[in-house]
């Protein structure tokens, strides 16, 4: 029996990784999220082979309410509040892991004869303030991940070198008081250097994503779940317990690469990420301010397929938030009847977090071969008769192309601009996240259809039917 979890342990190693390897693609990614849900059934049930003396009563209620909660969270919560839920979910194992570690120094600091953590094992002595440092910070930058997911504002009460200033400070007291906490054998030394540590954690998590703009949330989305898995292999070791040591480390190793991704995908580097604030309230002056606008409707782009063979989708957070995603199936399955070519070309950065856009269309029925990832479909825009553009903006500006000059310059982006036509479906001329302004509005093959997503598809679809 003994040895019973350590099996446990090794099966559901195995299919963690089974299951983030089958993540990675669209077609395998229900699959894989089904496979890793085995393993962590499989973890759960070698803990507690593992545990002793357990109060029984109170697992059950713990159960219970984070069963219920899941259930009501994964049935109940629109896909338009998806990258909110998933930055929520990230804060909630960042702070699962802080309790953990408070826990164990809470237990270590009130035992008769208390020398300090680091007496007890170097390892406990490092790994209790991490697990709070990095539990914490992640817990309350994961907050304000999901405020600024939900359109509040969330500003940094500091700017320019200051604010740098500022962060180095914290970061060398959070450093200076973790030593404290770990090498401290007085009983209420502990405690007091436990508490300032998780006051400014909870600031350092606050001030470290309070400057990233709403453009980047993709990339602070990856970040953060990174830290939720180092946080949970902190409290690994701080428990003894190898699954959750090797699970943590599986959502650290695999959250930093998909941040590494996704800050190729904007050719930024992950420092400038946190430090550029990309898509905050700064605006320019000119980014409404344009001359040439050729403004369509539904009935118009509906003529535009009558002899068209192709056309490609371009989906952004404005298919979303008008929840159009059916509407947008409905009418390439209505393009299809008439032997027209549609796919559906996908940003790495579209969206408010990794993936939000298939996750979006997966949700219509999709299928997985018509979403086409931005380097396989960018030659074929220029053999494409026309292309919808539900939401998007700066995934599409043509500027990003210049080397200099402007907050997204250099960052890949969809070739859209050699399409034979462009239909840009937006409800006003406002720019996009980068506060610019987008050349492509004014482009002698583009036409600006000034809708809502959902009600601008519904329209075309409508037409589509006459033809």
């Amino acid at each position: 029996m003994g040895s019973l979890f350590i099996y446990l342990y090794m099966v559901a190693a195995i299919l963690f990784v089974l299951g983030i390897k089958r993540l990675s693609k669209v077609r395998t990614a229900r699959s894989g999220n089904l496979v890793a849900s085995v393993g962590m059934l499989l973890a759960i049930i070698g803990v507690l082979v593992e545990a002793h003396a357990i109060n029984w009563w109170l697992l059950v209620i713990g159960l219970a309410i984070g069963g219920a909660i899941g259930y009501l969270a994964a049935t109940r919560v629109a896909m338009t509040a998806m990258p909110e839920m998933v930055a929520a979910f990230n804060g909630f194992g960042g702070g699962a892991s802080a309790l953990v570690a408070i826990a164990i120094l809470i237990e270590a600091a009130t035992a008769n004869r208390f020398r300090g953590l680091a007496d007890v094992s170097t390892m406990l002595g490092a790994s209790v303030p991490a697990g709070i440092i990095i539990g914490t910070a992640t817990l309350t930058g994961s907050g304000i991940a999901y405020l600024k997911l939900a359109g509040k504002k969330a500003n940094h009460p500091l700017s320019g070198s200051l604010r740098t200033q500022v962060h180095i400070a914290i970061a060398i007291l959070l450093v200076a008081i973790g030593a404290w906490v770990g090498l401290t054998g007085s009983t209420t030394g502990a405690i007091i250097a436990m508490v300032l540590l998780v006051l400014l954690s909870a600031v350092a998590g606050v001030f470290m994503v309070t400057p990233i703009g709403g453009a980047d949330m993709p990339v602070v989305v990856s970040l953060l779940n990174a830290f939720s898995g180092v946080a949970a292999a902190a409290s690994g070791f701080v428990v003894a317990n190898q699954m959750l040591i090797v699970a943590g480390a599986l959502v650290g190793a695999s959250g930093l690469i998909l941040t590494m991704i996704m800050c190729k995908a904007m050719n930024r580097s992950l420092a400038n990420v946190l430090i550029g604030g990309l898509g905050d309230d700064n605006v320019a002056a000119d980014a409404r301010d344009y001359k040439n606008i050729k403004s369509t409707s539904g009935e118009e782009v509906a003529m535009l397929f009558d002899g068209a063979a192709s056309c490609i989708i371009v989906p952004g957070y404005g298919l979303a938030v008008a929840q159009a995603q059916h509407a947008c199936a409905e009418l390439a399955k209505l393009l299809e009847k008439r032997g027209i070519d549609v796919r559906y070309a996908i940003h790495p950065v579209a969206g408010r977090m990794p993936g939000h856009m298939n996750v979006l269309l997966a949700e219509a029925d999709v299928p997985y071969d018509k979403l086409w990832e931005m380097d396989r479909i960018n030659p074929d825009f220029q053999n494409t008769d026309v292309v919808i553009i539900l939401g998007a903006n700066d995934v599409v500006n043509p500027i990003a192309r210049q080397p200099t000059g402007s907050p997204i310059a250099g960052m890949p982006i969809l070739d859209v601009d050699h399409a034979r036509t462009v239909v840009m479906v937006k409800r006003s001329l406002s720019p996009g996240y980068a506060g610019i302004k987008n050349p492509l509005f004014e482009n002698d093959n583009t036409l600006m259809l000034f809708a809502d997503a959902k009600e601008a598809l519904q329209s075309i679809i409508a037409e589509v039917k006459e033809l």
